[in-house]
């Protein structure tokens, strides 16, 4: 086992890394199967519709920071429960935005 201790800031980087994974999915997928998708790149930001390529390349992205957040700060451990309920907090936390912000675009219902 590792001496160093938990920190509150590696709490937060195993959130936000399991934040930016969820991201992650909805990009790359949409990306690889070719198809247009909602980015911080389209105009309007987050609404108008991105390339796959944009999409790939922005789910690529998320996953390195994923990766830098759950794996280079502290030391995320899957063995422990504190490390993998943050992490999957932070998971639900924004496939859960996602689920709500997307539905209107696609034909979903975000109350659902």
């Amino acid at each position: 086992m590792s001496d160093t201790p938990q920190r509150w800031f590696h709490d937060l980087s195993y959130f936000w890394g399991g934040g930016f994974l969820a991201n992650t999915l909805p990009h790359l997928i949409a990306g690889v199967q070719g198809s247009p998708f909602q980015s911080p790149f389209a105009n309007p930001p987050g609404v108008g519709l991105s390339s796959a390529t944009t999409n790939v390349v922005w789910g690529l992205i998320n996953l390195v920071i994923a990766y830098l957040l759950l794996v280079r700060v502290g030391r995320f451990d899957l063995r422990r429960w504190r490390h993998v309920l943050v992490f999957f907090a932070g998971f639900a936390f924004l496939a859960f935005f996602a689920a709500h912000h997307f539905a209107p675009f696609h034909g979903g219902n975000p109350a659902s």
